[in-house]
């Protein structure tokens, strides 16, 4: 089964011109809310809730806030590992899944520390082993462990022992480093934007790491979506959207981003270079939200035969989950709902 995602801006990321404030689309609880209460209304199968460190509002915090206002949406929860000890986070998320009834899913996140770099083989390995014992404690089991950055020797938490469950963890990255720990850790490898000929090439690579450890994946496509009733609209909202940017202020956003000098940036980075003179990779591929933006930073632009069309092409290459969003985010939430969804299903 496929699964459509929105994405709830919870790190300030939410704008009608790119790179200009505004007061009214800034990361605050009744902003957020509204994003995924409208996500759900509109059908989709689940939400993002990205965490930053400077920017916007406290992922985990939001999400127990909003599991007792939605019904049905799962709730996609990004966890940023390495800044809470794995018991403690154990107990937080099996607490949340309580609240939730369930609805709850990881997005591990391989982030330094504010203010400590590690290396990325250092980092990746802190992510590989903090995933083992929080599995581990999630089951409501014992977690007897001694790594090289996590040591465990705790019995699980009363809440995880009741309400036990082995959670579903989306990561992603590019490096080696990153692709093994996704192949040894995850349950769904997500990418960002790429060629699809790209993308059938990581895949199987993947698939190859993950049978190495006697596992499989599933894959995940994280875009934006710029969705009009004519590909001329698209394509001039696109432009619209990047028509106040300034090459300053968007360096400026792109370097606050903990992750702004990772692999998988370098890849939205080298798409966006090779693109032509309107920021388009391909046809239907615009990488002109990457001007301001770290991370992914490329969007699928057309009319709703188009953009249905690409997100199929990319189901049938393997991708079976799939994270949208657009700027602003409601007004794009409405759209590709319209739009969009009917045609997927």
């Amino acid at each position: 089964m496929t699964e459509y995602a929105w994405f709830a801006a919870l790190c300030d990321d939410d704008y009608e011109f790119l790179g200009v404030p505004d007061a009214s689309l800034q990361s605050s609880w009744q902003h957020c809310r509204d994003i995924v209460l409208r996500a759900e209304e509109n059908g989709f199968d689940n939400v993002l809730l990205p965490s930053g460190y400077a920017l916007g509002i406290d992922a985990t915090a939001f999400a127990s806030a909003i599991a007792v206002q939605t019904n049905r949406i799962k709730l996609l929860l990004a966890v940023r590992l390495g800044e809470l000890v794995v018991p403690q986070l154990a107990r937080q998320i099996a607490t949340l899944q309580h609240i939730a009834g369930g609805r709850l899913v990881i997005n591990a996140i391989s982030s330094d520390v504010p203010g400590e770099t590690l290396s990325s083989d250092a980092r990746y390995r802190r992510t590989t082993e903090s995933i083992a014992v929080l599995r581990t404690l999630l089951r409501g089991e014992r977690a007897d462990f001694d790594g090289q950055f996590v040591t465990a020797h705790v019995e699980a938490p009363r809440i995880a022992v009741q309400y036990p469950h082995d959670p579903v963890v989306y990561f992603g990255g590019l490096s080696e480093a990153a692709q093994q720990c996704a192949a040894e850790s995850s349950d769904v490898y997500l990418m960002w934007p790429d060629t699809t000929e790209r993308m059938v090439d990581v895949m199987r690579e993947m698939n190859d790491r993950a049978a190495a450890f006697g596992r499989t994946l599933r894959y995940g496509w994280r875009s934006h979506v710029i969705v009009r009733e004519t590909e001329a609209e698209a394509r001039a909202a696109a432009t619209r959207l990047l028509s106040r940017l300034d090459t300053e202020t968007g360096a400026a956003i792109r370097s606050k981003s903990l992750d702004s000098q990772s692999a998988g940036v370098a890849r939205q980075t080298e798409l966006r270079d090779a693109a032509d003179a309107d920021g388009y990779v391909e046809r239907h591929l615009w990488a002109g939200v990457g001007r301001a933006r770290s991370g992914a930073g490329i969007a699928i632009v057309g009319d709703p035969d188009q953009v249905a069309g690409k997100l199929r092409e990319i189901r049938d290459a393997g991708i079976d989950t799939f994270i949208l969003s657009g700027y602003p985010h409601l007004a794009e939430c409405d759209l590709v709902a319209r739009h969009v969804l009917p045609q997927l299903h």
